[in-house]
């Protein structure tokens, strides 16, 4: 086949992870972002002398450009700078970096990273991790228009996601019809297999392999979170990961000398930035934005999921992963992870996606014919992004569609007021613990009218009754802020 000089492909694919409970012997976020920059021109076989642009996620470190800090390593003269603040899908972000290939970028580097386990070293040891401070700005900030959030959901901090994905899960449940055990069956298989592929990922922050039943169980080690979500069912975050892709143009790549089992290509790239805070979404327990968004991904690869060999699927909660299988149609039982998702392969904040698409990459590698599918959801299942890959080059070239529109015209939302008074039905719910002790239980309520608004209540005999049962369609007396079962 005839390959289009311009066309962008991905050429190396590396991560790095640290485990260090010193934290004066570990590196910050930039050195580990370095590292996997290191480890994906390695693996491309070649110098990255010819870099002209730069992508990083935001993260929780204080480099306002860390693409240039990065250039001034590299020597990268002359590099485009792009930072996408949380609230960007980094499936947009890896999406931008092919078009400015396809634009004449010449070789363009996508790399994120954390140290949060280094500053919880810190932390615990009572010193500063010292790291590097920038206050430039990059050349190109990609900043969201909205995050999605309702007032509401701050003062009740249902912000904190694993309140709102756990609520979620419940609602799926509620639909599905199982009962608490057979929902507490379905998220041990579920989250036991992710578990099983994380111990074959060299990158893997956890490769310990804990069966469903340990991770479902409450313990010393994995404390209830919020009901049903124990730690082992949370996304990791306090992880020091990195990593790093490295995309150029098929005419660069040959230029450069890359052998060609190096190349993966993109085949399309979708993604929605549609905001609908979560209260407001008239089906809490699915994503019908994320059945758009991966149709028109799928169609402009021109296959099926059938068609997928390999498949990522966002994975910081549980909730996450059946709403993307259920907009995707493809059943559990399925695998639906090449790391292990963000409980064991590791969830540093904002640049999963990159961690994933090395790993997905390597896989691609292996069976070049076969194709492979990565996810990305930003938000409480908010904004959706989904990109197809192949080892083979698609006939048709890489397309990108932004399908913010098309999502915009079918969503329902359902108005959400300060309050409710009286009489009042449970959309979802759950039972936040502290220290795993049951502490606040916390509600999306819906009236008659289908308004509805967020509650909680720290009263001991509610939160003792809702940690039984299935509540969703229970009525509640809903007051100000609070409810009680008591009506």
């Amino acid at each position: 086949m005839n390959l289009d000089p311009g066309a962008p492909v991905l050429v190396g694919a590396g991560a790095v992870s640290q485990r260090c409970d010193d934290p004066s012997e570990a590196v910050g976020a930039i050195e580990l972002m370095a590292q996997a920059v290191d480890r994906a021109a390695s693996d491309a076989g070649i110098p990255l002398r010819d870099v002209s642009w730069v992508g990083v996620p935001e993260g929780t470190w204080k480099y306002g450009d860390p693409g240039r800090l990065l250039a001034e390593r590299y020597g990268w003269a002359g590099v485009h700078t792009v930072r996408a603040d949380v609230g960007v899908t980094q499936q947009e972000l890896i999406a931008r970096a092919c078009q400015a290939v396809s634009l004449g970028a010449g070789v363009a580097v996508v790399v994120g990273g954390e140290a949060k386990h280094r500053a919880l070293q810190a932390a615990i040891a009572g010193v500063e991790a010292v790291d590097t401070i920038d206050g430039r700005a990059p050349d190109t900030l990609l900043a969201p228009a909205s995050l999605g959030l309702h007032d509401l959901e701050i003062v009740h901090n249902t912000v904190v996601p694993s309140t709102t994905y756990a609520m979620i899960d419940n609602a799926i449940a509620h639909e599905a019809g199982l009962s608490r055990a057979q929902h507490s069956d379905l998220l041990a298989r579920l989250w036991g297999d992710f578990a099983s592929v994380a111990v074959d990922n060299p990158d893997a922050w956890d490769r310990s392999g804990p069966d469903g039943s340990t991770i479902v169980t409450p313990s010393d080690k994995n404390r209830m979170i919020a009901a049903p979500y124990t730690k082992l069912l949370c996304s990791q975050w306090n992880v020091d990961q990195a990593a790093a892709l490295v995309i150029c143009s098929v005419g660069k790549a040959r230029a450069l000398g890359v052998a060609t089992d190096r190349w993966v290509f993109p085949r399309s790239s979708a993604v929605s930035n549609h905001s609908t805070p979560w209260p407001a979404r008239w089906f809490v327990y699915e994503s019908p934005a994320a059945s758009v968004v991966a149709r028109c991904a799928l169609d402009q690869a021109s296959c099926t999921v059938d068609d997928v060999e390999h498949l990522d699927l966002y994975s910081c909660f549980p909730a996450a992963v059946q709403a993307y299988a259920a907009a995707l149609n493809v059943p559990l039982d399925r695998r639906l992870t090449v790391t292990g998702g963000m409980t064991f392969a590791g969830g540093p904040l904002n640049s999963y996606v990159v961690q994933a698409m090395v790993r997905l990459a390597h896989r691609l590698r292996e069976t070049p014919s076969g194709l492979g599918l990565s996810s990305s959801v930003s938000g409480v299942l908010t904004k959706q992004g989904f990109g197809i890959w192949s080892g083979l080059p698609p006939r048709a070239g890489f397309r990108h569609t932004d399908c913010t529109g098309e999502v915009a015209a079918v969503d329902q939302a359902v108005a959400i007021v300060d309050s409710l008074e009286g009489t009042a039905r449970i959309a979802s719910w759950t039972v936040v613990h502290d220290r795993g002790q049951p502490a606040v239980a916390v509600a999306v309520v819906e009236s008659d009218g289908e308004e509805r608004t967020v509650v909680s209540t720290a009263d001991a005999d509610v939160v003792s009754a809702m940690l039984e049962g299935d509540w969703i369609g229970r009525p509640v007396r809903a007051r100000t802020g609070d409810f009680t079962l008591d009506i």
